[in-house]
C-alpha cells in the first residue's frame, strides 16, 4: 500500500480531505504543516519570520524522506512542497500524489479569515491568487497522478472521486 499525498493550493481543501480520506481508508493521516510546527516549536509564520522561507522548505523535504518509510498514510502537504523537484521525487517513490484543485474565487473565501498563510497576508484578493496559482499550477500538474477539483464538491464527495480514481 502506498502513501497518498495531497497536494494543491492552500485553500483547496488538503487537510479537510485528508482526515476524511484517512478515515474512510483507515489510515493514518500526517499533516506536514503541523508535523514541523509541533517539531520546530512555533507557528509557520515565526519559521518564516525568524529562519525564513528556505528553512521551512529543508523542513518539508526532511519530512517527505522521513514519511517514505512509515506505514501508509495520508499526508496533507503544504502548498509549496511540490515546488521542489526532490519532493515530487520523494513522493512518487512511495506513492501516489493527488492534486487538489480550486477556482480563485473559492480559495479566497476559504481563506479570508485565515492569518496563518505567510504568502497571502495583505495580498487576500482572487486576482492575487489566481496570479500565484497560475504560477505554481504547472509544478503541481507535473507531479500529480490525478487531480480533483474540490470547488463544487463536499469533502465526502471529494473523497469517493479520490477512491474511484485510484481503483
Amino acid at each position: 500500500m502506498k502513501n497518498l499525498y495531497l497536494i494543491g493550493f492552500m485553500g483547496a481543501g488538503k487537510s479537510s480531505v485528508a482526515a476524511a480520506l484517512g478515515q474512510m481508508l483507515e489510515r493514518e493521516v500526517m499533516e506536514m504543516d503541523e508535523c514541523i510546527v509541533r517539531r520546530e516549536g512555533m507557528t509557520i509564520p515565526e519559521i518564516f519570520a525568524q529562519k525564513g522561507e528556505a528553512y521551512f522548505r529543508q523542513c518539508e523535504t526532511a519530512l517527505l524522506r522521513e514519511c517514505a518509510g512509515w506505514e501508509p498514510l495520508v499526508v496533507s502537504c503544504g502548498g509549496g512542497v511540490p515546488m521542489r523537484e526532490e519532493n515530487v521525487e520523494a513522493m512518487r517513490s512511495c506513492g501516489t500524489v493527488i492534486l487538489l484543485t480550486a477556482r480563485p474565487e473559492v480559495i479566497l473565501d476559504r481563506v479570508k479569515d485565515d492569518h496563518s498563510r505567510p504568502l497571502l497576508e495583505g495580498h487576500k484578493d482572487a486576482s492575487y491568487i489566481a496570479e500565484l496559482m497560475e504560477k505554481r499550477r504547472p509544478k503541481y500538474e507535473t507531479a500529480a497522478d490525478l487531480t480533483v477539483d474540490t470547488s463544487c464538491l463536499t469533502i465526502q464527495e471529494v473523497c469517493h472521486e479520490i477512491i474511484s480514481k485510484l481503483n
